[in-house]
Parts: C-alpha cells; structure tokens; sequence
C-alpha cells in the first residue's frame, strides 16, 4: 500500500507536498514545517514554517486554520481566522475566506476572495495598509 517513491505528490500549481493534513483530520497546537504543507483539515493553533528553509503552505478548499500562520509562501483556498505573515508571496484563490491581517511582499488576489482585515506591505519603506472589511478581486 505505501511504497518509499522517490516522487512526491504535486498541488495544483506544481508544488511538491511533504505533509498532508486530510479532510477528517481535525490538530489542536502549534505545527512547525517545512517543505509543503497541505491542508484539507482543520488546525486550531500557530502554524509557523522552519526558519530558513524553503516552504509551502497550502490550505484547500475543505481546510480552515484558526490561528497564526507564517510561511515564506502560503497559499488559501479555504478559510484562515487570524493574521497572515508571508515573507515572498501570498495567494488567496477564489475561494479563499480571511479574517485577520495579511502581511505580504507580494500578493495575488482572484475573484472572489473575501478579505476582513488589513493588507499590510512587508516592506517598512513603503508600507502600504488598507483598512477595513474588502473584497478585492484580480480577473
């Protein structure tokens, strides 16, 4: 049933997933990773990437995360309570639901994506914040 492959399974976009978090899956506490993450389940606690390394966060659909989360590179698709720190990109698909802060370097927004809270730029020179409940979409 479970064979040591050299090939690991790829999200949507291409992104190799290291760690997958299952639709009836529901974690209490803190995770710390790294490579790709997938969730489909639901974490209540911090999420919080490997300092230094290289990773992925992506939350699906089905997925909710009540809490932090601090990734070099996340990706939603389902619903985040709580603020949001991606030190390279962000993405919040169309289904994305988020309540809390995102703060980015830089930021892609689809149709439909719902934001409550602020889109605070990671660059302290040019910090850039907008206030308020949002729906801001990219055709």
């Amino acid at each position: 049933m479970f064979k040591n492959s050299q090939t690991k399974p790829a999200s949507r976009d291409g992104q190799a997933v290291d760690t997958l978090i299952g639709p009836q899956v529901t974690i209490r506490g803190d995770i710390e990773f790294s490579g790709g993450l997938y969730v489909e389940g639901r974490i209540v606690g911090r999420v919080t990437a490997t300092e230094g390394t290289q990773a992925v966060l992506m939350l699906s659909e089905q997925g909710v995360i009540e809490g932090e989360i601090r990734a070099p590179v996340v990706m939603i698709d389902g619903r985040l309570e709580g603020d949001v720190h991606a030190a390279e990109r962000i993405e919040l698909a169309a289904r994305a639901r988020v309540q809390g802060n995102v703060h980015y370097r830089t930021v892609e927004m689809h149709a439909g994506a719902q934001l409550t809270g602020r889109l605070v730029h990671a660059d302290a020179n040019a910090a850039t914040v907008l206030d308020g409940p949002q729906l801001v979409a990219v055709a």
